[in-house]
């Protein structure tokens, strides 16, 4: 059977679903790899280097769609709204799409991808157990963006992260507030103290305390009623209207206090949570940075847009939304893990295996037989739900949420 990897052409985007190395993986399990030509150039990875891996270099893209059982993609329609939707008509029925699609946010778009009978796999839904961990995109992402949102702030800043005793006096450290702890925000805590910064962090769950406490930041405590902030799936709830209020004016006390403010706080399928208010930004001292992870849904911060540079009272904001992007060829690395490791866990014997039975493969489905599958995006469409064979009994879930 055939995997094919296209040209990524939402712009700016530089990652690419596969790279050379794990392409021996796929050669064992008994798939044959096309690349479209050029694919990976962006990453640093050249066609020379996906033939030396044993992949087959196709022309064009629609050429790599003809060939292909199976395509790989970092950003399906969906997260890809205007230049994907060139895709449709090189689809068939049958053929299978394994990327985002940022279905919760865009689920319109996957009832288009449906209607061609093609089937979807959408990565950002793949459940968060245990034996999934290694299949995580989300999670290898926000990874790589905690680490650049340092970057980006250390940059802005007027002042360097560390303390420094020097000859010319000593240079007090930057202290760094980050507010959420999953899995970005635990890399932006490690990234700041690796640079020498004094750390604090929030998040409206409890229980990871622990893990911040444990990377060297001091966690910090609000005067809330939070016991019950997590979903099912790790993720923070969203508060009441009162609860919201009271964080916002306890966080600004802290905020004012802080030479960089870096927010990952998001619920999935909803507008990311107003955390940081215009007047709190507007108490920091100037030269002070905020960067806003969860700029893509709003923002947490209340003065932030999207992928644009704000300077309010003499703070820098950052909006950005793609910062995986920024680093491809190690982003690039962990996306094309994770698709591997998917996409073998449907293989038998050199042949793609689809059981509805298994939790993985049921919750990431997102189309198939021209009908949307998944039942949270059939009733965030208003269809009625479909009935679906009964998932294997889910595994234990992990400590760590994004």
């Amino acid at each position: 059977m055939n995997v094919a990897v296209v040209r990524e052409t939402l712009p700016g985007e530089r990652r690419v679903a596969l790279v050379p190395a794990v392409l021996p993986l796929l050669a064992k399990a008994g798939w044959d790899v096309l690349i479209e030509s050029g694919a990976g150039e962006q990453a640093g990875f050249a066609d020379a280097d996906y033939e030396s891996a044993g992949a087959t270099i196709v022309a064009d893209r629609g050429q790599a769609f003809s060939q292909a059982d199976v395509v790989l993609q970092v950003r399906c329609l969906g997260a890809n709204p205007e230049a994907g939707r060139g895709d449709l008509e090189l689809l068939r029925p049958e053929q299978v799409v394994i990327g985002m699609c940022d279905p919760l946010g865009n689920p319109q778009a996957v009832q288009e991808l449906a209607d061609t009978k093609a089937i979807l796999f959408a990565m950002e839904m793949i459940p968060r157990i245990t034996r999934a961990q290694s299949m995580d995109v989300l999670s290898s992402m926000a990874t790589i963006a905690g680490y650049k949102a340092v970057l980006q702030a250390a940059d802005r800043l007027p002042k360097l992260f560390p303390m420094l005793m020097t000859a010319a006096g000593t240079l007090v450290a930057a202290k760094v507030l980050v507010i959420g702890a999953g899995v970005a925000g635990l890399q932006a805590i490690a990234s700041s103290r690796r640079l020498g910064a004094i750390v604090h962090a929030y998040d409206v769950r409890p229980v990871v305390k622990e893990q911040i406490e444990s990377l060297g930041a001091r966690f910090v405590e609000l005067q809330l009623d939070t016991g019950d902030a997590e979903d099912q799936g790790g993720y923070a709830k969203q508060l009441t209207e009162e609860q919201v209020k009271m964080q916002q004016q306890q966080l600004a006390d802290i905020i004012a206090d802080c030479d960089v403010c870096i927010t990952t706080a998001a619920i999935p399928g909803r507008p990311s949570p107003l955390l940081v208010t215009a007047d709190a930004v507007r108490r920091m001292r100037r030269g002070s940075v905020v960067v806003d992870l969860a700029a893509e849904r709003g923002g947490n911060c209340e003065l932030t847009v999207a992928d644009e540079v704000v300077v309010e009272n003499g703070v820098t904001l950052l909006g950005p939304t793609n910062l995986s992007s920024e680093i491809p060829q190690h982003a690039s690395q962990m996306y094309a893990k994770n698709l591997v490791t998917f996409l073998l866990h449907m293989t038998t014997d050199g042949k793609l295996d689809i059981d509805l039975k298994d939790e993985i493969v049921c919750d990431t489905l997102a189309a198939k037989d021209g009908q949307v599958q998944s039942a949270r995006l059939r009733d965030l469409l208003g269809l009625d739900p479909l009935v679906l064979p009964e998932a294997t009994p889910p595994a234990d879930h992990l400590a760590s949420k994004d």
